[in-house]
């Protein structure tokens, strides 16, 4: 496939996404992979220029896509008001202009003039606005792109955690998780292993919900009640789903190995082991999209944010995956279009 324009949005002002996009577009050579446009004003981007100063990052301007220059990093302004940019702080102003990178670049998207998009990322506190009423940016591409339901999936070369419930409260989560919930969640994350990932037949782990997988009904009956009869019924659908296996175990042994991809039922059960055994260059991807959408695995990092210490390996990452998933999807695409079909041949009489 051509170049790919690659859309990335800043994530909050005061966090470490800018300053981790001048880290890794400073490198000419992530021009002969994509054309990156960076959603935000060129007063941000030269605020962080001045801490990033062993990097020598050049960008072009731009207000147009029909001025895109490919040789060049592009700077799409999304505003041009003077904002306070204070690293390491929580501020509305923060939040606001991270929320206008994102609705300007989703839009772009959504118009077809970028291919894909990565997000920094933002805090939920401040992007709270009766505009941007969401959890996060799984619920809001959901939304934006009109999706049935997504899975919001973590990952680092073949390990890889998706979740069935995302960021609610762990009171809720018992309640939350039904046998279709369960059946739909893995169905969309068993769809994007195939078509963007490339694995014909993937194997899925699916994680109980109680402790030692909810010992035969000992600790709880939502294993029996909703979890197996979730993967019976997977199973009877053809997909390679098995399970209920006990979270601790699981990643202790490192059984997660043996699967393409595992399923969780809460946030922290499947993302504490993820972020513990991953060697910091985690991707997030949301499967179940019509577009994609990446981002790190990390959070808008204030302790360290505006110090010049944050490691771009992540963001870098997600970069790479987006433009692999890219090229996966065109050839699954191309492969899918005009299959051989099976003809039966007649015996000549």
């Amino acid at each position: 496939m051509e170049k790919p324009i690659i859309g990335i949005t800043t994530g909050d002002l005061n966090g470490v996404g800018l300053e981790l996009i001048i880290k890794i577009f400073s490198d000419n050579r992530m021009l002969d992979i994509c054309t990156p446009v960076i959603f935000a004003s060129n007063k941000a981007i030269n605020y962080y220029r001045r801490i990033v100063t062993e990097h020598q990052f050049n960008f072009a301007s731009t207000k147009s896509f029909d001025a895109l220059n490919p040789k060049q990093v592009n700077v799409f302004n999304c505003w041009e008001e003077e904002v306070a940019i204070t690293p390491g702080e929580l501020t509305a102003e923060g939040g606001k202009y991270a929320v206008r990178s994102l609705m300007v670049a989703a839009q772009c998207l959504k118009d077809g003039q970028i291919d894909a998009i990565v997000t920094a990322p933002i805090h939920k506190k401040n992007t709270q606005t009766p505009d941007f009423n969401y959890t996060g940016h799984t619920p809001f591409f959901k939304e934006k792109f009109e999706a049935k339901d997504v899975v919001m999936l973590l990952y680092n070369g073949d390990f890889r955690v998706g979740l069935v419930t995302e960021h609610i409260p762990v009171a809720d989560v018992a309640k939350t998780i039904t046998p279709e919930l369960i059946i739909q969640k893995t169905q969309i994350l068993k769809e994007a292993l195939v078509k963007d990932f490339g694995i014909s037949k993937p194997k899925i782990a699916v994680l109980g919900l109680n402790p030692h997988a909810g010992d035969e009904g000992l600790i709880g009956q939502e294993e029996i009640t909703i979890i197996q009869p979730a993967i019976q019924s997977l199973q009877n659908a053809g997909v390679l789903a098995f399970g209920p296996f006990s979270a601790d175990g699981f990643f202790a042994h490192h059984h997660y190995k043996q699967f393409d991809a595992v399923i969780a039922m809460y946030h922290d059960q499947g993302l504490i082991p993820f972020k513990s055994l991953n060697n910091g260059e985690g991707v997030n991807y949301t499967c179940g999209l019509s577009v994609v959408r990446t981002s790190p695995d990390h959070g808008t990092a204030f302790d360290i944010a505006g110090k010049n210490l944050a490691s771009p390996d992540s963001m870098r990452e997600a970069v790479y995956q987006a433009i692999d998933i890219l090229k996966q999807r065109a050839e699954y695409a191309e492969y899918t279009a005009n299959p051989l079909q099976r003809q039966r041949l007649q015996k000549e009489r």
